[in-house]
């Protein structure tokens, strides 16, 4: 088989989060390690070890929302489907996470538009799908072009409510998307809100998931090399107790 890795890495000093909400990774080689190695053996010398080298370790402070992960309904609203409690990342069916996958292409979509749900409806006629239940949605906007570079917060387009609720009525449950959010960029929101005082507007993608809820991935990449149809998605996410989100290895696989 074919695999596409559609997951982005974990890595420091990327402007690819809000200020201040990147992830800071300390990296402890093999010779810094020696004293936590040595302490159950009585007498142990650097020397005694193969290059006097002990273990490579990582410390992590980072938010379940940093490099690719897959949002919980509970990460946008305490309930789902119209009153029930929102559910959390270990929450998740995980036969929802092995499922046919489908790429809608919105890369010709300027930077902040929303998409409606009529675009979401030409697209599937333009590549000849139709949706069914558990397919998982990846929708290309064009913004993983900018990945590690300083306008990717402002890049691509956004899933707006109508088109959210397009595909969830349809039974889609996980989807994805390579920009920073499902949502157009807030800085594009932000600008219609000032010029409507429209709250609904804020996060219209995300909250329609209090109708029906839903789990997305953010940040997925190498959406260019997919077709539309004709590969599953493998999204299972890092099982965190009672979180909003999860970091997720995504990939694409052919047969």
């Amino acid at each position: 088989m074919k695999i596409i890795d559609l997951s982005v890495a974990i890595e420091n000093d990327l402007p690819v989060d809000r200020p201040g909400n990147g992830p800071k990774i300390r990296y402890q080689h093999h010779r810094e390690t020696f004293a936590a190695l040595a302490e159950p053996f009585a007498g142990l010398r650097p020397e005694d070890l193969p290059d006097g080298e002990a273990w490579a370790v990582e410390r992590l402070d980072l938010s379940t929302h940093n490099g690719t992960h897959m949002d919980a309904p509970w990460h946008y609203a305490s309930t789902m489907n119209r009153g029930e409690r929102a559910a959390t990342i270990d929450e998740v069916p995980l036969d929802w996470c092995y499922r046919p996958g489908v790429k809608l292409d919105f890369r010709n979509l300027p930077n902040g538009h929303v998409v409606r749900a009529d675009e979401v409806e030409v697209e599937l006629k333009r590549i000849g799908h139709a949706l069914q239940p558990l397919d998982i949605v990846l929708v290309n906007t064009g913004a993983a072009a900018h990945y590690g570079k300083d306008g990717y917060l402002d890049s691509g387009c956004g899933m707006g409510r109508d088109a959210t609720l397009y595909l969830t009525e349809r039974g889609v449950r996980v989807v994805g998307t390579d920009a920073w959010s499902w949502d157009a960029p807030f800085r594009y929101t932000a600008q219609r809100y000032r010029e409507t005082q429209d709250a609904s507007l804020i996060w219209e993608g995300h909250k329609a998931g209090r109708e029906i809820g839903y789990f997305q991935m953010e940040k997925v990449t190498n959406l260019h090399l997919l077709p539309a149809t004709g590969f599953q998605v493998i999204c299972f996410p890092v099982k965190i107790r009672a979180a909003s989100a999860g970091w997720v290895r995504a990939v694409a696989i052919f047969p």
